[in-house]
């Protein structure tokens, strides 16, 4: 493709990636100079078709960025107004007072929220302000200028066939050169990898730590909805079979927001994500809860839960990472969409300031700055240990040190110091001999799902007539090394079945890979323990729409 010669646009800020983040950067820039020429481009068919949260929304980066928020009619409605949380045993739960928690675990204020609406809404400021937004534009290639600095990314490439020739519909699509490009593209978005691997911008930062989130909406009997209520659970199905939890979120309209988290730092490459989550709504208290309702949607999405020691450099040569590209997330307030809207906030006044200088294609370092010693890092720096503390000695000493160092680092010291994570996700799986197979319960077709009906219901579609975008480094290894050894665990942490292991009588397994069922959640690329898959964005306008999520 080095041939192909391309029209190219110039603008004073590139954005790729339509959420939080990127539309923050975008509706800031305008704010501080209307005559700033920003472009956001989205790989979904839509803007909020591919945002997956929980969400209970923090408002204090909405607050900073657009004041008047709810006079401006932003789909934030529902208040949090009773906040549970549970220790589940197989049979019952126990619930765990608030009091003992540090105040930052407070959700007094908060809302629960659809954030794809919120996005939506975003967008529509954004486009008043004057921001151009291009959905469903992959971003498939970063453009260099001429001293090595990120100049620009190739949009809307389309019309390669399966085996990467150019069909007869080809389209090059375009280069979009800024004075500064922001990658906004969510948890290990393709080009921010890319960035960090060529940059080293992760050098001396602890590995990077993911969960895996799952998401179902429900519209239950109304006589068992109360607007307002927030619930969170630990302990079954899970148990010391992995870290997670769940999240049960009752929003307006009768429906509730049903989702379970894995973290994928588990050993047991038996462990099946998907079906813990399943399993988990045969407790009595949420089966009870869902009885007579139905699930009207599914998702799947990958968190970052490293946080404040895992987060890379953002900034290079003319390139800065935002919000879930750097890693955001607080993991026990389970909240990432304030430090994300902040980030691209303290990006675009950075951006702002050089341009104004004169300057572009240089390092934005007041941006970094300004996350790691402002609001960012003060809300990442006093849940720093707890993410740690969980993975290295489980769920009850994080509760009770994890619970501690909080309460200490709110008066702004720790005991502990800053603690390392120690190996990444995919490092942590573990041979299949060492581990006893888990037996999960088949779906009932009422309160649990298998995987293929569930994925029916995040509407994701992608064109067969393209190369998939999910790619082996070595084709041999799923087979030989994979299954032989960790007794082919992409079978099991893909939560919508793209990669399956076929038996025939007579031959050797074979891998296959059904890329047109991807949610795009990047489980695969995070927690293969090999390192052998590769996600890459599809073209535009594939994958999930999400609805409300």
């Amino acid at each position: 493709m080095a041939e192909v010669e391309r029209e190219t646009m110039e603008y004073d800020v590139v954005i790729v990636g339509a959420g939080p983040a990127g539309l923050s950067a975008a509706i800031r820039l305008k704010q501080l100079d209307a005559d700033c020429n920003v472009v956001v481009l989205e790989k979904g068919s839509e803007v909020g078709a591919h945002i997956l949260s929980g969400a209970v929304l923090d408002p204090i980066g909405l607050d900073a960025l657009m004041p008047d928020w709810k006079e401006k009619g932003a789909p934030i409605k529902t208040k949090v107004e009773e906040d549970n949380f549970y220790m589940l045993g197989e049979a019952g739960q126990l619930r765990v007072p608030n009091f003992p928690m540090p105040p930052l675990m407070n959700n007094h204020g908060n809302y629960i929220v659809s954030m794809a609406n919120v996005c939506r809404w975003m967008a529509e400021q954004a486009e008043e302000l004057g921001v151009e937004i291009f959905p469903g534009m992959s971003c498939s290639e970063l453009v260099y200028g001429e001293t090595g600095e990120i100049k620009g990314v190739v949009a809307g490439e389309f019309g390669i066939n399966p085996d990467g020739t150019k069909g007869d519909s080809y389209e090059p699509g375009m280069e979009l050169h800024g004075k500064y490009v922001f990658l906004s593209e969510g948890v290990r978005g393709s080009l921010s990898k890319q960035v960090i691997a060529k940059y080293d911008l992760d050098a001396g930062k602890e590995p990077q730590k993911y969960g895996l989130g799952m998401k179902e909406i429900w519209e239950i009997d109304p006589a068992k909805h109360k607007e307002g209520t927030v619930t969170h659970t630990m302990g079954w199905p899970l148990n010391k079979n992995a870290g997670g939890g769940s999240f049960i979120y009752h929003i307006e309209n009768n429906q509730v927001y049903v989702g379970f988290v894995v973290h994928l730092g588990y050993k047991n490459p038996h462990v099946f994500p998907y079906m813990e989550f399943q399993r988990f709504k045969h407790h009595p208290m949420v089966a009870e809860l869902l009885k007579g309702g139905k699930r009207v949607a599914y998702g799947a999405r990958a968190i970052t839960e490293g946080g404040y020691q895992s987060m890379p450099k953002m900034v290079a040569p003319g390139v800065a990472l935002l919000g879930c590209s750097v890693g955001m997330v607080n993991v026990p307030r389970i909240k990432g969409n304030h430090n994300a809207m902040l980030s691209g906030k303290a990006a675009a006044e950075a951006a702002f300031d050089a341009i104004q200088a004169g300057r572009s294609g240089d390092e934005l370092t007041a941006y970094e700055e300004d996350v790691r010693s402002g609001e960012i890092g003060k809300d990442l720096k006093k849940v720093r240990n707890v993410k740690p503390l969980w993975s290295k000695y489980g769920l009850m000493t994080s509760l009770a040190v994890g619970g501690f160092d909080m309460w200490t680092n709110t008066f702004g010291f720790s005991l502990l110091g800053t603690l390392g994570h120690g190996k990444s996700d995919a490092e942590a799986t573990e041979k299949a001999s060492m581990h006893k197979k888990i037996d999960y319960p088949k779906p009932d077709g009422k309160l649990s799902f298998d995987r293929l009906t569930n994925v029916a219901f995040s509407f994701t579609n992608h064109d067969e007539n393209q190369p998939a975008h999910l790619t082996l480094k070595d084709p041999s290894v799923p087979v030989n090394v994979n299954l032989k050894e960790y007794a082919g665990p992409s079978a099991r942490y893909c939560p919508a079945g793209v990669y399956e292991f076929v038996e025939e009588e007579g031959k050797d397994p074979r891998f296959v890979i059904n890329f047109q069922n991807c949610v795009h959640c990047k489980t695969c690329d995070i927690k293969d323990p090999s390192q052998n898959i590769v996600w890459t964005t599809p073209q535009g306008g594939d994958g999930p729409n999400y609805p409300n999520m």
